[in-house]
């Protein structure tokens, strides 16, 4: 199939895509809204069974629900599409800022870009190439994330499980800037540190109070010190909290520590000098307990030069522009297929901006040039495993 007809074929679908985007756009679907989620969930599945895709639900305790189609087209390798449905928007979100088209050219809203476009895009570029056969692959399977922006911490041992007999992984997180294709990501952490020391009144019993918001204070410092943000390496401190009155010494604290690092040897060590600090207390009347864990492990771009070469032919093919973004901090579930050793190509949804603010926008555009990209990559993947195994 000359790949131009990929792009007439989702050009003539456009304004179908923009009328979905702004259907789904409009559904609230933060991470903590289930109801959402899954409401957005229900969209794609009555789309993916119109095209023939079998439908399975997994519970993720406490969110929505993890959406899998699968569809068997008879061909040569297993393709694992990686999406997610929740947004970083609460609930109220999309009702005082709802999708809106600026001009023609710039579509706004929240999750337009991360990554409901995506999303969209996906289903459009599956429905192209369904009405043009199916794909030439053995399955393909498309697993719908409900708490990718929570780090997936429900749901990692569960894509894990999906992705298991997968050839390739395709995730959908929004194009950068310019055209960019993530083929590497950096590691992720989250951490809490959680302090009890003593309340006690700061004038007649300040002898008797412990305070957990001093101890964690002066930790504060040493974690900071650990960011080497030119090596790739920072540890932030984006929460400190502690207390209940002005006039009380504080009896518990609260710290909420971010870690990003560019190699997974960093992020080893990043974590054990968290643990060491966290260790240190400078009142030993103060009982400090740290929790969290390394979210995402970083991957690579040596797994993935095959599928970003292939996707460098197609994209030059139709005169769209890409290239290889450098490694992002960002992480995302392709972090957990590539740690698995599947190639796993990052960042081909829409071209977007201003990712997770009141500006975020993709541009329209995109939605064709990078779904007729998408269909592209699909028709390559059998010729991609055949010369690896050659």
């Amino acid at each position: 199939m000359p790949l131009y007809e990929y792009q007439s074929r989702l050009r003539a679908q456009l304004s179908d895509m923009l009328a979905l985007l702004e259907r789904i756009v409009n559904i609230d679907s933060g991470s903590y809204d289930a109801e959402g989620v899954n409401a957005v969930a229900a969209v794609f599945a009555q789309r993916l069974a119109e095209q023939g895709f079998a439908l399975r639900r997994r519970n993720v305790d406490g969110r929505g629900d993890m959406l899998i189609a699968e569809r068997r087209d008879g061909g040569t390798g297993r393709l694992l599409i990686l999406g997610h449905l929740d947004t970083v928007w609460p609930k109220g979100t999309a009702k005082e800022w709802p999708f809106e088209m600026i001009g023609e050219e710039i579509a706004t809203g929240p999750g337009v870009g991360d990554m409901k476009g995506g999303l969209v895009m996906a289903l459009h570029a599956l429905r192209t190439l369904t009405e043009l056969g199916g794909t030439p692959l053995e399955s393909v399977k498309w697993v719908f994330v409900p708490d990718e922006e929570l780090g997936s911490v429900g749901s990692r041992s569960l894509i894990e499980e999906e992705a298991a007999d997968a050839d390739v992984v395709l995730v959908l997180e929004p194009g950068r800037a310019g055209g960019g294709i993530v083929t590497a990501r950096g590691a992720l952490g989250a951490y809490f540190l959680h302090a009890t020391g003593c309340s006690a009144h700061c004038a007649s019993n300040y002898h008797k109070g412990v305070s957990a918001l001093r101890e964690l204070a002066l930790k504060v410092a040493p974690l900071d010190g650990l960011s080497q943000p030119e090596a790739g390496m920072v540890v932030n401190v984006g929460v400190l909290q502690g207390g209940s009155a002005r006039q009380v010494v504080p009896g518990e604290a609260h710290m909420a520590i971010d870690l990003r690092a560019r190699t997974q040897t960093q992020a080893e060590q990043l974590q054990a000098a968290i643990e060491r600090i966290a260790r240190d207390r400078k009142d030993e009347r103060v009982r400090v307990v740290l929790s969290g864990q390394l979210t995402r492990p970083a991957f690579s771009s040596d797994l993935n030069r095959e599928l970003m070469q292939a996707a460098q032919t197609v994209a030059d093919a139709l005169s769209v522009k890409v290239f290889e973004f450098p490694p992002t901090g960002g992480g995302s579930d392709g972090n957990f297929t590539a740690a698995m050793g599947i190639p796993t190509l990052d960042g081909l949804g829409p071209v977007c901006h201003d990712i997770c603010s009141r500006q975020e926008t993709i541009e329209v555009q995109s939605l064709v040039d990078r779904g007729a990209l998408l269909c592209g990559l699909i028709e390559r993947i059998p010729s991609l495993l055949n010369s690896s195994k050659g």
